[in-house]
């Protein structure tokens, strides 16, 4: 993913990128991880964006002082890479999931004092997902139930995947303000261990699928007597994160503090 934000961010005429982070390759030059850039972009102002060499942590980054640090790492890098950001004031933008709700808070107050930087964070940059997530709230106060499917690429760690949990989060929330109480369980006898998948916020179920020649999918099914409703969103290739990584970077000086989602970067 690192690889496919620095192209993007190279390549948008209105952004420039200073610098670029890889531990595994620290003094190599961009362009041997990502050729595309060999000959395009901007580094800086000073291309092609592949000629920058590779840092070893984004503490190394303090000599470029860069405006924006992107992050797509995991829970145990972002946490302090992302308080680096905001002792040194540099916004933050982090696609990373899994971060717990105590260095979530941890990042909250690190961000939202007087004079701080301001941090997005968010579970999918695909903009498809985030209206998955608006017009599941919407459905979720009319209908009797809901269960969640993701699927993603082999590699993946965690599972279930971020996008996932919140969608279970705002669909129990959703549910809540309509008065609405736990979906009913059905099962009595789980023949297999783990056949009705995870239980998420609210009593959700969530189920997970790693498959390679996947990406990034999410399928939101609600159930009502006589019908039912889909919401599937899917990620065929990770360009399809970038317009929203770039707003985020485009927005995140505007914001205040940490915000968590795009739908205020979007205006949803």
């Amino acid at each position: 993913m690192g690889r496919t934000v620095c192209a993007a961010v190279a390549t948008s005429a209105d952004l420039e990128l200073v610098g670029a982070v890889d531990p595994t390759a620290a003094g190599e030059h961009l362009a041997s991880v990502e050729p595309s850039l060999a000959r395009s972009g901007r580094a800086g102002g000073q291309g092609p964006a592949g000629s920058l060499e590779l840092a070893r942590s984004v503490e190394d980054l303090v000599e470029v002082q860069p405006d924006v640090v992107v992050d797509f790492t995991n829970a145990t890098a972002a946490v302090p890479a992302l308080l680096w950001c905001a002792a040194n004031g540099v916004h933050a933008v982090s696609g990373t999931t899994g971060i717990p709700s105590g260095e979530l808070e941890q990042l909250a107050a690190a961000f939202g004092g007087a004079g701080t930087p301001n941090c997005v964070i968010a579970p999918n940059f695909a903009i498809t997902a985030v209206l998955l997530l608006c017009l599941a709230e919407i459905a979720a106060a009319h209908l009797d139930s809901a269960e969640i499917v993701e699927l993603h690429h082999d590699a993946k760690l965690d599972a279930p995947s971020g996008t996932a949990l919140e969608t279970a989060r705002r669909i129990a929330a959703a549910r809540a303000a309509a008065g609405l109480g736990r979906p009913a369980e059905p099962t009595v006898n789980e023949v297999l261990s783990g056949a009705r998948g995870g239980v998420g916020a609210g009593g959700i179920h969530v189920h997970a699928i790693r498959l390679p020649g996947l990406v990034a999918h999410e399928e939101v099914i609600f159930g009502a007597p006589g019908q039912t409703l889909t919401i599937r969103q899917d990620s065929y290739d990770r360009s399809s994160f970038m317009p929203g990584v770039l707003a985020a970077v485009r927005a995140v000086a505007s914001l205040d503090g940490l915000t968590i989602g795009l739908e205020r970067v979007l205006g949803l």
